[in-house]
């Protein structure tokens, strides 16, 4: 019983900083298109539905860097790891948004492919490609500082960003 709660702690603590970070970026896209859309009578996601997406995006992260092509280039540049881990998350990205939006209009279609055509025929396209470029740079963000992690390590990174820990803390952690 105890492993089994010791891998639950562990595999929470490796999806948390993706979650994070999806769900404040996420929250940032939605007040984005709060602000663009405003006034259209249009509904927008809520905290519960951005926390749902955040875990979905954080745990797909996860299981993405669990696949044997997404690491591909371990011994270039940071560059090529970073802009392969960009692209892949990208597509994910593109279809979760795509569906999200399907969602919507399949609440008042009769079907799927009356839904989808209706998606088609009645999207604002401009605002759905801005809204993608939006996450497309966050992710990008997010892979320089997964890769940046992963090359230098974490407590490093940590170290780098925050400053090294007071004596007695730092102590603490190395026995730890």
């Amino acid at each position: 019983m105890k492993t089994a709660m010791l891998k639950i702690k562990h595999e929470f603590m490796k999806a948390l900083p993706p979650t994070l970070f999806f769900f404040v970026i996420l929250h940032i896209v939605t007040l984005i298109r709060s602000l663009m859309i405003k006034g259209t009578g249009v509904d927008l996601p809520v905290t519960g539905s951005v926390l749902i997406a955040s875990l979905i995006l954080g745990k797909s992260v996860l299981l993405a860097d669990m696949l044997p092509f997404i690491n591909r280039f371990p011994d270039k540049p940071l560059l090529w790891n970073v802009g392969w881990k960009t692209l892949m998350y990208a597509f994910v990205a593109l279809v979760i948004h795509y569906l999200e939006r399907l969602y919507d209009y399949w609440k008042e279609s009769p079907g799927f492919m009356d839904a989808n055509a209706l998606l088609w025929s009645s999207m604002n396209w401009p605002r759905f490609w801005a809204i993608q470029i939006l996450l497309i740079t966050l992710i990008f963000m997010y892979c320089v500082i997964a890769e940046l992690a992963r090359v230098i390590g974490r407590e490093r990174l940590k170290i780098m960003f925050i400053g090294p820990l007071p004596a007695k803390q730092a102590k603490q952690s190395t026995d730890v």
